[in-house]
């Protein structure tokens, strides 16, 4: 839902507010523009220019128009901060930020699961069948009976 429902019609938008003009029951800025939050025109305005938004904004459907005004302070608010990259420097560093805690994901599920199989075999049921003793350190059953023929 846009802002145009808190505009009040006698107080012009932060757009018509800032351009020192009238602002008109049609006014192309005022749905996107509530006069309570100027400084989101002042960016925008520095950044794209008055004159480029009123055009985009006729240019796209009605249904468009909040995303797209949103989309330019979005973009304006991080040229602002960062002129050479803009946005596209805050993205770099969630990318960059997203695949080291993927790599940090993977080690720690990498060691899960040799911590769940550590414990699978420390669990597993010992055979008495076989030739081999349940506890391995432990002799044979038969280690004293064993006769041994030695004869110098």
């Amino acid at each position: 839902m846009s802002s145009s429902s808190t505009h009040h019609p006698s107080a012009p938008c932060a757009a018509c507010k800032f351009l020192r003009r009238k602002c008109i029951k049609g006014c192309v800025f005022s749905p996107y523009f509530p006069p309570e939050d100027p400084i989101k025109f002042t960016n925008v305005h520095k950044i794209f220019g008055a004159s480029n938004v009123s055009k985009l904004l006729n240019e796209i459907e009605p249904h468009q128009r909040e995303d797209a005004v949103n989309s330019l302070a979005y973009e304006a608010e991080a040229r602002l901060k960062d002129p050479v990259y803009g946005c596209v420097g805050a993205i770099s560093v969630l990318q960059r930020q997203v695949l080291r805690l993927q790599k940090e994901l993977d080690a720690t599920n990498a060691d899960l699961i040799r911590f769940s199989s550590n414990q699978n075999i420390l669990n597993m049921p010992q055979s008495t069948s076989g030739n081999y003793p349940q506890n391995p350190h432990a002799l044979p059953p038969n280690y004293g009976t064993y006769s041994w023929n030695y004869n110098p």
